[in-house]
């Protein structure tokens, strides 16, 4: 360190040991000997959130002077992970804070307070954690990029169990007092709801006037995002639902008590969680509102920022690109044309013309039934000028479409944003996204062709240019610098830190690969981080693991298409061929499950049931003698992946090919040196190519057997003619992992597989048996897969946040770092 840099370091020590101070004293209110671990976090972050705010500041100021174009990323989720650590790290001050010492302050370790932090329950999985990801890289970038979204209070759910079957609590989190989020009341937007349209006739045309609404009030409140080394703070902005009429004091005097706040309740259930369960009417409105009242506020707020800068609406797309992350914000596109024509005085051209060069849309999903439609009847009721608005959109549009493919009925159906029959229309949001946006993009190679070819191939005929490919990435400062400490130090030792921000260079990690001492400090940082995810499940579980053992981890959001089902069924596979015919696996095994399943999805439910039912039996059983452990980790969310993938010796990546998009986990697991067993689909197939088939193992059907398989594929004679499926299956179907429920709970599993298996769990079991037992044998010569697992270290660094960010601002958003 130079001199000049020991004396910068010990201003930032000192006036951060001073703010703490202040903090406790005037905030906490306390003497520095009473606080808890809780107080203590709070005092230490909102000390850490001066320098952030200062450099976001600096960081604004530097935007506004070169006044150039930003990006918008609208998402309805954002899965942050704990922020103290990370910004620290940012910040260049994750050494300074371990050296200050707080008079009188109870001797916690830096990692207690650490933990201390809860996780912002603002988003679900792959989903949420990507748009953090891509904050964190505009960041560090130095993109002019700001996150819109939802200021939930209880977010999705917290995950238990109850005799293995999940149970959903509320996941409140600090919500508005967390250290930070800071509110911006003066930016608060007004948000129209229900009424009706009044049309008026006039020399000029019709004009369109929206009365009788109902409104509420989105409170924006601003989360700082901090670039690595500090030079950038972006932030993501989030919105509040509140009441204009917090308390109607008619009503209260009359006695109506709870009437009188009947109205502020229900406005601000609007931000309260993730994701409503759409199984009922009531969840299917409150998640209509919530997206338009989300995408309201940010639309709003766009423009009000533009209009600081110029009035000319035809200059708008210079400025501003918005980036609908899936279809969740694609109510946006009708918003922008709403304010522009209706608020703004805009022709309909004009509008038109803005909106399709401001927008673009990623696609996150192959899965038609996840494409998600609204019914006519509900946006009639609830947004009435917006579905004006969708089916003039739609009209000029099947004008358009009907130059080229004529009155082709089947053709001009599919792409119409209007379906269904007179009294069951629908709106389809991802052919609005792709008729409204200038550029569709995928997330993976394989995913964005079957975009063009299998999903919308319609769109794609009509508009070639519109579509692309981003694969997706991860952030390393969260994912290696910041979970796996170890790992990190030994490669910043031996090649440099630039890795940090070119994640390629970890290119030069591949010329020790031969070194003895690098690959003997590899295998100790890995058993360090076995030990500790070991203790970890202990604490959250209960159940004792051998850290010696091979770690295979399965953990992703629990669904049919991602397999955890074929998982078990290999575990079940292996515990037979124990206690049946005394044949042990190559090597002990502890197979580790982690995700949630959502609320009203009941096979998923069940899914997790068979788990947690085989790891009963299994565990306990003393012919096993520890060859075998399962464990399911309740609750996943970030802090938990970020002691769970470090400790992971092989990374489950089973997902039916041509069904994932692409996926980020696998990433992450690759980066931290866990080997993949895996299909090919989404991202794997990329990871495979990168890290070498040697290093990667591969099963399962590709894409194209999946769908010539379609059509005649018979389970049933799968399991007539294969002993090894027959009798795990039949395990299944029996009382052997139900003996305590009364009755056979998992007969659905049996009846589902054996009639129908639509994601070729029977056909792939096998081939994945395979793969697994190749891996168990590989992995009784510790420095051979020592040397497979630093090549995955070595070779993934394609998959870097950092490189999605860039290929978005250079092919799409066409903006530059500043």
């Amino acid at each position: 360190m130079s001199k000049k840099d020991k004396i910068i370091n010990e201003m930032e020590k000192a006036r951060l040991k001073q703010s703490i101070e202040h903090y406790i004293k005037y905030f906490i209110a306390k003497r520095s000997v009473e606080l808890s671990k809780e107080e203590a976090l709070k005092a230490v972050a909102l000390a850490v959130r001066e320098f952030a705010l200062d450099k976001m500041y600096e960081t604004i100021a530097r935007y506004n002077e070169t006044n150039g174009k930003r990006i918008y990323y609208l998402s309805v989720e954002y899965l942050l992970g704990r922020s103290l650590e990370n910004n620290l790290h940012n910040l260049g001050l994750f050494d300074v804070i371990k050296s200050i010492k707080i008079d009188g302050m109870p001797d916690f370790k830096i990692e207690e307070i650490f933990d201390a932090e809860y996780d912002p329950a603002l988003g679900n999985g792959g989903l949420g954690r990507l748009a953090a990801c891509f904050l964190d890289s505009m960041a560090s970038l130095g993109i002019p990029g700001f996150g819109y979204g939802i200021n939930y209070k209880f977010g999705l759910f917290k995950q238990k169990f109850d005799n293995g079957y999940q149970v959903e609590q509320a996941d409140s989190w600090e919500w508005e007092e967390s250290p930070w989020e800071f509110s911006r009341p003066d930016r608060t937007v007004k948000i129209p709801l229900y009424g009706e349209v009044e049309v008026f006739e006039s020399a000029h045309g019709k004009t369109f006037t929206w009365v009788n609404t109902r409104h509420i009030y989105g409170v924006p409140y601003d989360f700082p995002i901090v670039g690595y080394d500090g030079k950038s703070v972006n932030y993501l902005r989030l919105f509040s639902a509140k009441s204009d009429n917090a308390l109607d004091i008619n009503i209260f005097n009359k006695g109506g008590y709870i009437d009188a706040v009947k109205e502020n309740i229900e406005t601000e259930t609007v931000s309260k969680v993730l994701y409503p369960s759409d199984a009922v009417e009531s969840g299917k409105t409150l998640r209509l509102i919530q997206q338009y009242f989300f995408v309201s506020c940010a639309i709003q707020d766009i423009i009000r920022r533009f209009l600081e800068k110029s009035n000319d609406f035809k200059k708008l797309p210079d400025y501003i690109c918005i980036q609908l992350n899936d279809t969740h914000p694609s109510i946006a596109i009708a918003e922008m044309m709403r304010l522009l024509i209706d608020t703004y005085g805009q022709t309909w051209e004009d509008s038109w013309n803005i909106v399709t060069k401001v927008f673009a849309y990623t696609n996150h999903t192959l899965l038609p039934e996840a494409l998600e439609t609204w019914s006519v009847r509900l946006f009639e009721k609830l947004l009435p000028r917006h579905l004006q608005i969708i089916f003039e959109i739609n009209k000029r549009f099947m004008d358009l479409a009907k130059e080229k493919f004529g009155d082709n009925t089947e053709v001009l159906n599919k792409l119409s944003i209007v379906a269904g029959s007179d009294d069951n229309k629908i709106i389809r949001m991802a052919n609005l996204s792709i008729v409204g946006s200038f550029k569709v993009n995928g997330v993976a190679k394989l995913h964005s062709e079957l975009v063009k070819t299998t999903l919308v191939p319609e769109f794609y005929a009509l508009w070639p240019e519109k579509f692309t490919n981003v694969t997706n990435g991860i952030t390393p400062r969260r994912w290696l610098l910041h979970a796996n400490h170890g790992l990190a130090n030994l490669i910043s030792d031996s090649i440099g830190k630039d890795w940090v921000t070119h994640l390629d260079k970890l290119k030069d990690v591949e010329k020790f690969v031969n070194d003895e001492k690098f690959i003997n400090d590899f295998i100790n940082i890995k058993i360090k981080n076995k030990e500790f995810l070991a203790h970890k499940i202990f604490k959250l579980t209960g159940v004792l693991v051998d850290s010696k053992s091979m770690f295979i981890v399965h953990a992703k959001r629990i669904h049919e298409y991602k397999r955890q089902l074929m998982t078990i069924m290999q575990v079940i596979g292996d515990y037979l061929d124990i206690i049946k015919d005394n044949v042990y696996p190559a090597c002990p095994k502890t197979y580790i499950f982690a995700g949630k399943a959502a609320p009203s999805y009941k096979f998923a439910k069940l899914i997790i049931k068979l788990i947690n039912n085989v790891a009963e039996v299994v565990n306990n059983d003393p012919r096993v003698n520890d060859m075998l452990k399962i464990v399911f980790i309740p609750d996943y969310k970030v802090s938990v992946a970020e002691f769970l993938i470090p400790g992971a010796s092989v990374s489950v990546q089973s997902s039916t090919a041509g069904y994932e998009a692409s996926g980020t986990g696998n990433m992450k697991f690759a980066l931290n040196g866990a080997l993949t067993v895996g299909t090919l689909d989404g991202a794997n197939i990329e990871i495979r190519e990168c890290v070498g088939e040697e290093n990667f193992y591969l099963f399962g059907l590709t894409e194209e057997e999946v769908n010539a398989k379609k059509e005649t594929y018979n389970p049933r004679e799968l399991y007539e003619n294969s002993e090894y499926i027959k009798r795990i299956m039949n395990a299944i179907n029996s009382n052997m992992f139900c003996e305590k429920d009364y009755f056979l709970i998992f007969k659905m599993i049996f009846e589902e597989l054996i009639n129908r298996d639509t994601f070729f769990v029977l056909e792939d079991l096998p081939a994945f048996d395979e793969a697994i037992s190749k891996a168990e044998k590989d992995f009784l010569d510790q420095k051979a897969w020592a040397k497979k697992a630093i090549l995955n270290v070595a070779r993934i660094g394609h998959f870097s946040s950092d490189r999605s960010i860039m290929d978005y601002a250079e092919n799409i958003w066409n903006i530059k770092p500043c």
